[in-house]
């Protein structure tokens, strides 16, 4: 009858070790499902920045764009202004 006991008793002690374990498995998966949301939300954050950063870059583009233009038809505009400054002054 003793070892029956025993038998039963270092049974329960494995049962109750299954449970821990269990329990720390569980608690393993929750910690990492909550790293998981966490970065899929820095992941879309950067999704979304990286979409501002493109339209920012694609604005600037064109304002630049905008100004070589306006450059090359203010540029002879300037000149000759500067050119006719200097011949009335030298008249």
């Amino acid at each position: 009858m003793d070892d029956k006991d025993e038998i039963l008793k270092r049974l329960k002690a494995i049962e109750a070790n299954q449970q821990r374990q269990l329990e720390g498995m569980h608690e393993s998966l929750r910690i990492q499902r909550e790293q998981f949301e966490m970065a899929r939300t820095q992941y879309e954050r950067a999704e979304r920045l990286n979409d501002r950063a493109e339209k920012i870059q694609e604005s600037g583009a064109r304002m630049m764009a905008t100004a070589r233009k306006a450059l090359i038809v203010l540029l002879p505009i300037i000149f000759f202004l500067l050119l006719y400054l200097t011949w009335l002054i030298m008249r």
